[in-house]
């Protein structure tokens, strides 16, 4: 008996007791419950906080007062300067990023941006350095990053990020402050970018 004589036999000695008659469409086959799909920007917040992120939801007219409390202690700010004008908070020196040096964007105490798009499954920041992004380094090197996320620029995943995002433009992904560990598995943050975020998430 060669191997495919042998596979049949067990089918059939497993079908012994079955009826000739019956379908599969007679046999009632238990399903699990589908499952919860959680809501997309309540997954995002959870996600980011997840990463060591501290995520403050608020109303479009809440978001002056939570803007103020995110950069408590912060006497200059870089803004991109083609940020919205009614992001622009009261209290810290706003310092526009007029292409200025390492140096400069080394000397505030931290940055304030939009954001492209967030992506819920993952607790990930997308910006594609548009209209109030600002550019990569100046994302990078202050030691603070404050980003206004609206929740309707929350996706579910990384497919349906990518699909609304251009490929031609350049982006940073960013989940979480920045960390990395050495090979005792010490945390170091702060090392590749921004050492402390702060996600205001509005709507």
């Amino acid at each position: 008996m060669n191997a495919r004589d042998a596979i049949l036999a067990r089918v059939r000695t497993a079908l012994r007791d079955v009826p000739r008659d019956e379908t599969p469409a007679d046999v009632e086959v238990p399903r699990p419950p589908a499952p919860v799909v959680p809501d997309r920007v309540e997954l995002f917040a959870e996600r980011v906080a997840d990463y060591k992120a501290t995520v403050v939801r608020c109303t479009p007219a809440e978001l002056p007062e939570r803007l103020a409390e995110a950069l408590h202690g912060v006497a200059r700010l870089l803004v991109p300067t083609d940020l919205p004008t009614e992001l622009h908070p009261a209290g810290p020196e706003l310092v526009a990023d007029t292409h200025l040096p390492v140096t400069a964007l080394d000397a505030v105490d931290g940055v304030l941006t939009t954001a492209r798009l967030g992506i819920a499954e993952t607790g990930t920041i997308v910006l594609d350095h548009g209209p109030g992004q600002g550019r990569r380094a100046a994302t990078l090197v202050p030691d603070l990053h404050v980003c206004v996320v609206r929740t309707d620029q929350v996706v579910t995943g990384v497919p349906d990020a990518v699909a609304a995002l251009d490929p031609h433009r350049p982006q940073t992904w960013i989940s979480g402050p920045s960390a990395t560990s050495d090979i005792e598995l010490d945390r170091v943050e702060g090392v590749h970018g921004p050492r402390t975020l702060r996600v205001l998430l509005v709507g």
